[in-house]
């Protein structure tokens, strides 16, 4: 039998209060709410690789950060999430090596139909619950993304990009490539770095 876990992060529909999901938030938001009221560095470090399910060298997390499991983000080398960073991990969230995050920016992996009329479901018992899907968010490497970015679930950002402050990320967007603006379109190219 598939759980509601694997469900979750096959893009399914699934049941959030699944007993498995719950206690996996709930372990997230115990780490999240140490993380977020220490300033020792070493501490700050030891939460993030409990917290993450994989976490590279001199990663930091300058600030408040808040995310649904936190289990569900990998991270590179030398990545930089500043404050007030809101990752909505309900499937995976991936970022390369050499990430910067400005403050303010949101990932956000869950999704809702279009159709209202599939938005609520109906359970054996009679009672409602919301029906989300979710897509994975994958970052390349050499990415620097602007202050109060939006990037929604099924997006893959490709290595040397730039995404302006502000932008809201809907489609996937190519290597040495400039983005801003809402949706996100393409500004300019950069050049492409040695081994790109």
């Amino acid at each position: 039998m598939v759980s509601e876990h694997e469900k979750e992060l096959a893009g399914q529909e699934y049941d959030y209060r699944d007993p498995e999901l719950q206690k996996m938030m709930k372990s997230g938001r115990n780490l999240i709410n140490q993380l977020n009221t220490t300033t020792d560095i070493k501490q700050r470090i030891q939460l993030i690789q409990k917290l993450f399910n994989h976490v590279g060298d001199n990663v930091t997390i300058n600030g408040h950060f808040d995310a649904v499991y936190g289990c569900h983000i990998s991270v590179g080398s030398d990545v930089f999430i500043n404050g007030n960073c809101f990752f909505q991990d309900s499937n995976l969230i991936t970022l390369g090596d050499r990430v910067i995050i400005a403050p303010d920016t949101k990932f956000y992996c869950g999704q809702h139909s279009l159709d209202a009329a599939k938005r609520f479901g109906t359970r054996e018992d009679g009672s409602h619950y919301l029906i989300t899907t979710t897509a994975p968010i994958t970052v390349g490497n050499d990415v620097w993304i602007g202050g109060n970015v939006t990037i929604i679930g099924g997006v893959t950002i490709g290595n040397n990009v730039i995404i302006g402050a502000g932008a809201v990320v809907t489609k996937d967007v190519p290597n040495n490539t400039v983005v801003g603006g809402v949706p996100a379109h393409k500004i300019k190219e950069l050049p492409a770095l040695s081994g790109n």
